[in-house]
């Protein structure tokens, strides 16, 4: 039997996306869409589906919002997120039974589980998440839209707005600290390194030594050094080389396998 599925999203042609996508995934019966928080709640109280797919971010109430309501209202749906963020943010968000929309065929079949265990165990209506996860999850989002912000640079006179991603690395010098990326190179208008790197995502930006950050997804080649140290050669134009600090060296090896 087909679980009923109600379908969240600010964006017409999302839904639309989504709607094609659990189609190929078989299973699902879409019942009700809703293009806001508040039509959302309206919906899935008139339907009661097995499971909403939950955008977000929507102007108003957010997806996390409308799920918190959910939980007050013990409405009886398993909550999928659906979520634009990359695979690292993603990861974040799985606990217990929380879920994501990544891969639709594994949502899709762990929802069906859980509720199957669900009716099995008689434990009557449950939105499959609690207060705490739920929390979890925001806080998560939180830190992940704060670290995902776009820097400023001075380059020249100008100051240039770049995406944190395009960071390939900064440097500590006498002039203060360099950020190049692929496009510029300037210096940043944070006074230490640490201020800077509390701004970035700590699972890509790695204080290699005490006077380098590096992004590990902007790294050429490893080079190894004396006493079994490294050095890195950056995607900039320069191939710049950063040494690593003996302390980063077993970091190092242990995340790429070297």
């Amino acid at each position: 039997m087909d679980l009923r599925a109600v379908v969240v999203d600010d964006e017409q042609l999302a839904r639309d996306e989504l709607g094609y996508l659990l189609g190929r995934v078989g299973g699902v019966e879409i019942v009700g869409q809703a293009g806001n928080g508040v039509e959302a709640l309206a919906a899935i109280q008139r339907l009661q589906p097995e499971i909403v797919f939950l955008d977000v971010q929507m102007p108003g109430l957010t997806g996390f919002e409308v799920a918190r309501r959910l939980l007050e209202t013990r409405a009886p749906s398993q909550i999928i997120f659906v979520t634009a963020y990359d695979q690292h943010a993603i990861e974040a968000f799985e606990v217990n039974a929380v879920d994501y929309l990544l891969k639709p065929v594994e949502a899709v079949v762990r929802a069906r589980r859980r509720i199957s265990v669900e009716q099995a165990l008689d434990r009557g209506a449950s939105p499959g998440v609690d207060p705490a996860q739920l929390e979890k999850i925001v806080q998560l989002v939180a830190e992940r839209q704060r670290r995902r912000e776009r820097l400023a640079i001075k380059v020249g006179e100008r100051f240039m707005l770049v995406q944190a991603e395009d960071v390939i690395y900064a440097s500590l010098g006498d002039d203060g600290i360099a950020v190049v990326t692929d496009a510029h190179a300037g210096t940043s208008n944070y006074r230490t390194l640490d201020e800077l790197q509390d701004r970035l995502d700590s699972s890509v930006f790695w204080r290699v030594h005490r006077s380098h950050l590096v992004n590990i997804n902007k790294i050429k080649e490893i080079v190894p050094w004396f006493s079994r140290n490294y050095i890195l050669r950056m995607k900039d134009a320069k191939t710049t080389e950063i040494p690593v600090s003996r302390t980063q060296t077993k970091r190092l090896r242990e995340y790429l396998k070297l």
